[in-house]
C-alpha cells in the first residue's frame, strides 16, 4: 500500500509543483530513471531469448561479427595509407572487397537469425533502427562494389566511397554493441548456488 500511495503522491506533486527540478520537491531524478528502467520493454521475450540461445545462427553471428570488424580495421589501414600516400591501391581495393563479402555474409546470416528468433527476416522491433542503418551501410558498400566492377571513377574516388561506407559501418557496429550491452543488462539473474552443508545461508 505504501508504494501505491507514494506513486500517486509523486504524480500529484508533478502537477502542482511550480519548480521544474524534482530534487527541490524531495524527489531525485535518479529515482525517476530507475522507474523508467524497470518499465522499459525488454529486447527479448522469454521465448525469444530461448530461441536466441539455442540457435546455431547465434554462434555464426558471434563469429562473423569480430571477424568482419578485424577485416574492417585492416582494410581501413590500407585505405588510409593509399589516400594519404597514393600507394597500395590494389591492396586497399582487395581489402575492401573482402570486407564487403563479409558484410554480405553477415547480413544474410543475420536475416536468418532474425527470422529464427523474432519470426521475421528483417526489421524486428528490437533491432528496427539498427536494421535501417544496416541498409545504408549495405547500400554504400554495394555502390563501391559497383564502381569497381564497372570501372566507374578513379581508385581514389572509389576508395573515398569505401571510406564513407566504413564510417557508416562503424556507427552501425556501435549500435549493435549498445544493444548487446542492453541485452546483458536485461538478462534474468542466475539463481545463486545453494549454500554448502553446515554453512549458514
Amino acid at each position: 500500500m505504501k508504494p501505491f500511495l507514494e506513486q500517486h503522491l509523486a504524480a500529484v506533486l508533478d502537477r502542482i509543483s511550480p519548480c521544474p527540478w524534482p530534487a527541490h520537491t524531495g524527489r531525485h531524478s535518479l529515482e525517476t530513471h530507475r522507474v523508467d528502467h524497470r518499465v522499459s520493454a525488454p529486447l527479448y521475450t522469454p521465448e525469444e531469448r530461448i530461441r536466441r540461445d539455442s540457435s546455431a545462427w547465434t554462434l555464426v553471428q558471434g563469429i562473423l561479427a569480430p571477424v568482419q570488424f578485424l577485416a574492417f580495421l585492416i582494410s581501413l589501414g590500407f585505405v588510409l595509407r593509399y589516400l594519404s600516400t597514393g600507394e597500395g591501391a590494389n591492396a586497399a581495393t582487395i581489402s575492401v572487397l573482402v570486407k564487403t563479402v563479409l558484410l554480405y555474409t553477415i547480413m544474410i546470416t543475420g536475416c536468418i537469425w532474425e527470422k529464427v528468433v523474432f519470426g521475421r527476416w528483417l526489421f524486428a522491433p528490437a533491432f528496427f533502427w539498427e536494421d535501417v542503418f544496416s541498409m545504408v551501410v549495405l547500400a554504400l558498400h554495394t555502390l563501391y562494389l559497383g564502381m569497381v566492377l564497372l570501372s566507374v571513377g578513379s581508385p581514389r574516388e572509389q576508395l573515398l566511397v569505401a571510406l564513407a561506407a566504413y564510417a557508416t559501418y562503424a556507427i552501425n557496429a556501435a549500435q549493435f554493441i549498445w544493444k548487446l550491452r542492453m541485452a546483458r543488462l536485461q538478462a534474468p539473474a542466475r539463481p545463486s548456488a545453494a549454500p554448502a552443508s553446515g554453512v549458514p545461508a
